[in-house]
């Protein structure tokens, strides 16, 4: 099995801006370990980062503060910078060609959010024919409310992961997973 770790969207519009990750507890410092772990145990770690060309977006605007990344992110080391402009990471970018190049068939999800951008990665992983490790602990949300209805960030959180874990990924915590490296 060779791995990569993809590190989507932890920017500082998560910490700072309009859309304030709240579930689960510690879940930048759970990225940030299994980035260290996936660099010490020389698993390549491709960063993610999301942009709206639409200037009528009031995030994600390239260039602002909120688009920049997270300054622990930042200044880890990484393979790979992608920059995205929809929830899923293959999307329009060249993650796929990479990941064949490299012949890395398992990719393992950290980053924002849970139920966006990484449940959309994961799926569009598994359609490639990638395995996919989801990071329970490394992954994270925010309570939702709109014309749908309304929901606990904990509550979205458990729905993403064991809708992965049904049929699509291997949801782990990040100690068990570098544990596995």
């Amino acid at each position: 099995m060779s791995r990569a770790l993809l590190v989507i969207d932890v920017q500082n519009e998560y910490f700072t801006g309009a859309l304030p990750i709240t579930y689960p507890a510690g879940h930048l410092e759970q990225i940030l370990a299994a980035m260290d772990g996936a660099t010490a145990k020389q698993v390549p770690v491709i960063v993610v980062q999301h942009h709206f060309d639409d200037p009528e977006k009031p995030f994600f605007q390239k260039g602002t503060p909120g688009w920049e990344l997270h300054p622990e992110v930042a200044r880890r080391p990484h393979d790979l910078l992608i920059e995205k402009q929809l929830p899923g990471s293959f999307t329009g970018t060249d993650l796929e060609a990479w990941l064949r190049e490299q012949k890395i068939d398992t990719v393992t999800i950290a980053g924002y959010m849970t139920h966006m951008c990484c449940d959309t990665t994961a799926r569009q992983a598994v359609h490639r024919g990638f395995t996919v490790e989801f990071l329970s602990d490394a992954t994270g949300t925010l309570a939702l409310s709109n014309s749908a209805g309304e929901v606990t960030a904990e509550e979205l959180q458990r729905s993403i992961l064991c809708a992965q874990q049904m049929m699509l990924s291997e949801v782990l915590n990040v100690e068990s997973w570098i544990g596995r490296l």
